[in-house]
């Protein structure tokens, strides 16, 4: 017997669909990895926005959850997972990954059910905590959050098999190519804020060269911190 979903959640997952089908000229991909879109629909994506705004959070919209953040449209949450991991070996599931940008905690709970673990940065102090206990409440046991600048990254943990940043910078931080694992893939929005950006996949191959393609235009909040700012 399939498993019975929302018609919201239906609706969702049709609004990504034909999304996809949209972008392929940009991305290349018809459709994405039935493990992404599995754990896209595991996660309740209500329960990741304001309570004011549930009514809107099946919607392929981003929506803001305080502080000048979001929580990013579904698509691009999809897409960037499906990117981030679709090729890497074992596609994930023995991946350690780093999120930088935790906001409300959405994406880092689709990466989880995706890989062995995620390491997420979250800049804002109020995100990071209530992300933290909420990802822990929801039983999300293999993601551990930190309030700190992800222009820096997590040292300690690195290298990652793969790297998302769910904000955009004005360039590819150097801390982040160097913390990526050869082999790795990075996947992260490049602009200034009101002006073009672009999501961009930075790959590192075995020899530490980057190799980059730009994928297609996007909208994101600017990364902030002592150096996400800098032009």
């Amino acid at each position: 017997m399939a498993e019975k979903i929302s018609p919201q959640m239906a609706g969702m997952l049709q609004d990504i669909a034909w999304e996809t089908a949209q972008c392929r000229s940009w991305t290349g991909r018809d459709s994405l990895d039935e493990r992404v879109l599995e754990a896209i629909k595991q996660v309740p994506r209500h329960a990741f926005v304001p309570s004011h705004d549930a009514d809107y959070a099946y919607h392929n919209g981003p929506i803001p959850i305080g502080h000048g953040q979001t929580i990013s449209q579904p698509f691009i949450v999809a897409l960037m997972s499906d990117l981030l991991l679709s090729e890497l070996p074992g596609r994930g599931e023995n991946q350690v990954v780093l999120e930088v940008g935790c906001g409300s905690g959405y994406q880092s709970a689709v990466l989880s059910l995706l890989v062995k673990q995620v390491y997420s940065i979250e800049i804002v102090p109020e995100l990071a905590q209530e992300a933290a206990q909420r990802l822990q409440r929801m039983g999300y046991a293999n993601v551990t959050v930190r309030q700190g600048d992800g222009y820096h990254g997590w040292p300690e943990h690195a290298p990652f098999d793969g790297i998302i940043v769910t904000a955009a910078a004005p360039y590819i931080p150097q801390p982040l190519i160097e913390q990526l694992k050869p082999g790795g893939r990075m996947v992260i929005p490049v602009g200034l804020p009101y002006s073009r950006q672009d999501l961009l996949l930075v790959e590192k191959n075995q020899a530490g060269e980057i190799l980059t393609r730009n994928l297609l235009p996007v909208a994101f909040v600017p990364l902030t911190g002592g150096h996400g700012a800098e032009s």
